[in-house]
């Protein structure tokens, strides 16, 4: 073949393997998405503002929307799924070291890979006892003193810890060694 004849074919090999990189960039982080009044928990059908607590919400491959969640309990056990493990972009949850409890703000997400949880703490969230997720070990410390529990990291969640949640085991104080 002669170079003109080639040239054709090169811009379309060049144009097909810029295609390609558009659609690493697709998936790329997505920034956490605001919770509105109107938002539901995608496990349990509730309104999200409604309930106290952090929340969640997470990316998944096959979908451009956030799922979002009314508590971190209920985005981890979606997360643990065999049939959601896989499928998993990344998450978000409130830190809870820098938003109120009560009424956590769209601008206190972090991902929920880089944050400190405190498991078996006396606080609530919408569905009984939840994670409370924050970006600093010593905002988790504080919040451990005073409300007891024990921190984790996200790699130390698992469906038995998340069961042990749901059951409202060990909590308050007597939550110790919950993760074990």
């Amino acid at each position: 073949m002669t170079m003109p004849a080639l040239l054709p074919i090169l811009a379309l090999t060049i144009l097909l393997m810029t295609g390609c990189n558009n659609a690493t960039d697709s998936a790329e982080r997505m920034p956490p998405q605001p919770i509105s009044g109107d938002d539901i928990c995608h496990v349990c059908g509730m309104f999200i503002t409604e309930f106290e607590g952090p929340k969640g919400q997470a990316f998944m491959q096959s979908h451009s929307d956030a799922r979002k969640f009314c508590s971190t309990l209920e985005m981890f056990v979606f997360l643990q799924q065999p049939e959601n493990q896989t499928q998993l972009r990344h998450a978000y949850v409130h830190d809870v070291g820098v938003t109120p409890w009560e009424a956590p703000k769209d601008d206190a997400f972090i991902p929920a890979a880089d944050a400190w949880y405190v498991v078996g703490h006396d606080r609530r969230g919408s569905m009984g006892h939840t994670l409370a997720p924050f970006s600093s070990h010593e905002h988790a410390e504080q919040f451990a003193v005073v409300h007891g529990g024990e921190i984790i990291t996200y790699d130390d969640i698992d469906l038995e810890l998340l069961t042990r949640l749901g059951r409202h085991e060990g909590s308050g104080h007597a939550a110790h060694s919950m993760a074990q």
